[in-house]
């Protein structure tokens, strides 16, 4: 932990790039000054060293210090909704894909307008991580960017393919259409537990209502596969009204709920957090699960057995109507509340981490959970698609090659409806309070029409 002063120099940072090298910003002159910086925790330690290595970097190349605390997803989250509430706010704030609270805190003009940080690398970044860093401004009545980008995650299909075999399948039988696809790792339950593993279940679905991440994510991947992935368009109008939009819900709904029901998921599913699958998942309590990032692998990398022989990593099957379905992105990254004593600092000090160099680096020694939010960085550096890890190259090329961001870069209603847990109380109405798919639909559709009449653009 450090302090800030801010004698500021050019930073030397150059990554080549299929197109040539990647432009270095200009790291700009100011008074020495302290400033304080709240960071994610990350999943393996690597992740929180490799933030102090940039820190340290930082402080060496600028003469100037940061003073920065580093702590659990959930527990920044709910500090910094606390501190931007109560206006007692640090400097910056780096966070793992932030959109849950970001869009409302934009919405309200509680976060500091961050484009001149983001111009100095824009042609660098991906469409997707802009669009995951850009929210509407009530206030000014316009757009702009209050995130600026250095990460970016998708979310994968993590498999025990020992346990497949097991089974006695192959995964190069694995169907490639949607429901096809969950369906086939559905059959490998019961002769696993005729094999002695009594308690395994096939499916690590995440159908909680505790969230706040995990099953929203999993709804929309469902959504967009079932043909209803126009819910709220890129012009932030939410269209629970669409025919194709109520039916795609409803057959979520109905599948979910009924792979529950049939005993292929845990019980306690209804509940977990968003590192209760990881942690099931570890103990081989399902053979399968789809979640954010690799996360769920990074943290076994040392243990050579389950890393890189019986563990798999793939990327999303074709949507129901066979067709290719995009990877949903969240982009993880900096942003200054209002109110942050030291904002030319912080800012300076995230010119400095967005170069190409520095965040390819910094990602690099986290062990790849999350890939750069530059995707010419993962063509020119031989690590991101090394083919002799199992994990990091399906993963990558899911995340960068067709992409969209989730819903909450549209409209700052979805991160309510995600933050209410609407989407995936769905499922919960059905298995537990007894209601059909449609009126439990109706019925989370209808709140969220409520919701998104309080945020209107213009």
């Amino acid at each position: 932990m450090s302090n800030m002063s801010r004698r500021s120099v050019l930073a030397n940072s150059v990554a080549l790039t299929a197109a040539g090298a990647l432009a270095c910003p200009y790291i700009a002159n100011a008074a020495a000054t302290t400033a304080t910086v709240w960071n994610v925790q990350g999943f393996v330690p690597e992740e929180d060293e490799a933030f102090k290595k940039v820190v340290a970097d930082y402080e060496k190349a600028s003469g100037n210090k940061i003073e920065y605390s580093i702590m659990p997803f959930m527990a920044l989250n709910q500090k910094t909704i606390s501190a931007i509430t109560s206006k007692d706010v640090p400097d910056l704030i780096f966070h793992d894909a932030p959109e849950t609270i970001l869009p409302q805190f934009a919405w309200n003009d509680q976060l500091v307008d961050v484009s001149d940080i983001v111009e100095t690398q824009k042609d660098n970044f991906s469409p997707t991580a802009l669009e995951c860093s850009s929210y509407y401004n009530s206030s000014k009545k316009a757009r702009s960017y209050y995130l600026c980008p250095v990460k970016q995650g998708a979310t994968p299909f993590h498999i025990w393919g020992d346990l497949v075999e097991k089974a006695g399948f192959k995964l190069a039988d694995a169907p490639k259409t949607w429901d096809a696809y969950w369906d086939f790792f559905k059959q490998m339950q019961k002769p696993l537990r005729d094999k002695g593993m009594r308690k395994m279940y096939a499916l690590g679905l995440q159908c909680t209502t505790v969230g706040p991440n995990d099953s929203g994510n999993l709804w929309q991947h469902f959504m967009q596969a079932n043909g209803g992935g126009n819910v709220v368009s890129p012009d932030g109008k939410l269209h629970t009204d669409d025919k194709d939009v109520l039916e795609a819900a409803i057959r979520t709904t109905s599948w979910m709920a009924a792979a529950y029901k049939d005993g292929f998921v845990p019980p306690e599913a209804l509940s977990w957090n968003d590192a209760d699958d990881n942690n099931g998942f570890h103990e081989k309590l399902f053979v399968m699960d789809l979640d954010g990032t690799i996360s769920t692998e990074v943290a076994m990398i040392h243990d050579h057995q389950k890393y890189y022989v019986e563990s798999v990593t793939m990327g999303l099957p074709n949507g129901n109507d066979g067709q290719p379905v995009k990877a949903f992105i969240g982009a993880g990254g900096g942003f200054i509340p209002v109110g942050a004593n030291n904002i030319e600092a912080a800012k300076d000090f995230a010119k400095f981490y967005i170069q190409p160099d520095v965040l390819n680096a910094n990602l690099k020694q986290g062990l790849g959970r999350w890939m750069p939010a530059m995707p010419a960085l993962t063509k020119s550096d031989p690590f991101w698609l090394d083919p002799a890890d199992p994990h990091r190259a399906p993963y990558v090329r899911q995340g960068t090659e067709y992409t969209r961001p989730s819903f909450n870069a549209y409209n700052p209603a979805w991160a309510q409806v995600q933050a209410e847990q609407l989407v995936m109380q769905t499922v919960a109405d059905v298995v537990k309070g007894g209601m059909t798919a449609q009126a439990a639909v109706d019925k989370a559709f209808k709140r969220a029409e409520e919701i998104f009449t309080k945020y209107t653009f213009g």
